[in-house]
C-alpha cells in the first residue's frame, strides 16, 4: 500500500474513531443524567461530586484547579457549582493557607447524595454501559483513552503535533 492510501486510510479511520467517541460523550451525558436524575444531579454535578470525593481533594478545591482537573472551562463549571451550592451539596470556605483563595469542599448533605444515593445508580449504569466488556476489554479501552487523552492534552497546551512526535522519535 503506498503512502497516501495508507494515510487515507488511516484518516477515515480516525474519522469514524473520534466521530463515535463524540456519540459517546454525548450518550454519556444523556443516559448518565438520567441514571441520577432522581437525585437531582446531572453528569457534570457528579463530576464535580466524584473529584470532590477522591482523598486528595478532602481539605478541598479551588474552582481553577477542578476546572483543570475536569478539563472544563472556568465559566462553564461556575454555572454548575452555583446550583450544587444552592441545592447544598457543596459549600465554599476560605482556604486557611491563603485567606485570599476559596475552596469547594462537599458538604455533609452532598457526601450523603453521592455515597449512598448516587454511587449504586452510578455503579449499575456503569454495569449496563460495559455489558459484554471483559476485564481486559475495560482495561485496554482506558489504556488508549488515556494516551488519546495525553495528545489531546498537548494540543490544548498547543504543542505543536509534529514537534512533539520529533521529539518522541529524538529521544527514543
Amino acid at each position: 500500500m503506498n503512502p497516501s492510501k495508507s494515510n487515507i486510510a488511516r484518516m477515515e479511520l480516525a474519522n469514524r474513531l473520534f466521530f463515535r467517541l463524540y456519540q459517546c460523550a454525548n450518550l454519556l451525558h444523556k443516559t448518565g443524567s438520567r441514571a441520577v436524575e432522581s437525585e437531582g444531579l446531572t453528569t457534570q454535578q457528579w463530576a464535580v461530586l466524584g473529584a470532590l470525593s477522591r482523598e486528595e481533594a478532602q481539605e478541598g478545591m479551588g474552582v481553577n484547579e477542578l476546572a483543570r482537573y475536569l478539563m472544563v472551562s472556568r465559566q462553564n463549571l461556575t454555572g454548575v457549582i452555583g446550583r450544587m451550592e444552592r441545592d447544598g451539596h457543596i459549600r465554599m470556605e476560605t482556604s486557611a493557607k491563603d485567606r485570599r483563595s476559596r475552596l469547594i469542599k462537599m458538604t455533609d448533605s452532598g457526601r450523603v447524595v453521592w455515597l449512598v444515593k448516587a454511587q449504586p445508580k452510578i455503579h449499575a449504569y456503569y454495569e449496563q454501559a460495559l455489558a459484554e466488556f471483559s476485564m481486559g476489554d475495560i482495561t485496554h479501552t482506558l489504556h488508549y483513552l488515556l494516551k488519546l487523552l495525553e495528545n489531546m492534552r498537548r494540543l490544548d497546551q498547543g504543542v505543536d503535533a509534529e514537534t512533539w512526535v520529533a521529539d518522541e522519535s529524538a529521544a527514543a
